[in-house]
């Protein structure tokens, strides 16, 4: 009782918090806290805090994340040991409608939290959406491991952003479009390779997250990265969303290759009418 007391006191917190500020703000605020309720309670408490009702999580397909941690209770701790999981966000993007947006950041974890250095690295993704009572939940959340630090656990405060006047899209409409685009991407690496095909579908700024690398940065370190990768790719989409602006959505599903298969999750932002993936993550299953 008091873990979800503590949760409540925290969310209500960042409503109050959230006064004044931009809505990119808001939401890497919220990420922060997120990753502070996990080093200081733990992490499945803070899981439990923050994940929408619809969240999905990867286990290693998409499931609905709150219903598979209440169903999966954490065993029983066997020694006075306490595992840390920690991250922060440095980089964040928000839709111009202020509903929808993503955080990426380096995570570290330790068998336990006094120990002076980690045991495991990685980068993880977030989405997250604004909620009926003005906070944020994540509905989507995946992330890779790599064998080095991904840069230190430091605070940042993205630069405010200014409201923008938007018209409002019809999400269900969009969503389906987005989803098309997703499919029209898949097909476009059977037919034309990984390179000719990120060219094409992939904004200049991606990350392109991969097991076992730092992030690749940018659409040139992106595609040099993929062209080293044989074989054939299927990707089959599952689902997605997209902001009330229709300017930034997601897709989701899974993908099968010779010698692996996994969770992929993209996100993509309209520039010029143009969907472009800005975020692409794979996690093998």
């Amino acid at each position: 009782m008091r873990v979800y007391l503590a949760a409540l006191l925290l969310v209500l917190s960042l409503v109050v918090v959230a006064n004044g500020q931009s809505a990119l703000q808001e939401m890497v605020k919220t990420e922060q806290a997120f990753s502070k309720m996990a080093e200081e309670q733990n992490t499945r408490d803070a899981f439990l805090a923050f994940i929408a009702d619809d969240g999905l999580l990867f286990r290693p397909g998409a499931v609905n994340g709150k219903k598979w941690m209440l169903e999966h209770p954490a065993p029983s701790q066997t020694s006075d040991k306490r595992p840390l999981l920690a991250w922060q966000p440095a980089y964040a993007v928000m839709a111009v409608s202020g509903d929808m947006g993503f955080t990426t950041g380096p995570w570290e974890a330790k068998a336990d939290v006094n120990d002076q250095n980690p045991q495991r690295y990685g980068h993880f993704v977030t989405v997250w959406k604004k909620q009926t009572d003005g906070t944020w939940k994540f509905v989507i959340d995946l992330g890779i491991s790599h064998p080095q630090s991904g840069g230190p656990l430091t605070l940042w405060t993205p630069a405010e952003t200014p409201k923008k006047d938007f018209k409002p899209v019809d999400v269900p409409i969009a969503r389906e479009a987005l989803l098309e685009r997703d499919r029209n991407y898949a097909a476009a690496v059977l037919s034309r390779g990984f390179a000719k095909s990120y060219a094409a579908y992939a904004a200049r700024e991606v990350r392109l997250y991969r097991a076992n690398y730092l992030p690749f940065i940018g659409r040139e370190a992106s595609i040099e990265q993929l062209s080293q990768t044989t074989g054939e790719f299927k990707w089959t989409p599952i689902g997605g969303d997209v902001s009330s602006a229709g300017d930034l959505g997601y897709t989701y599903g899974t993908y099968e290759a010779a010698n692996e298969h996994g969770s992929y999750v993209r996100i993509w932002k309209k520039k010029n009418g143009v969907w472009r993936i800005v975020m692409d993550v794979t996690n093998s299953n």
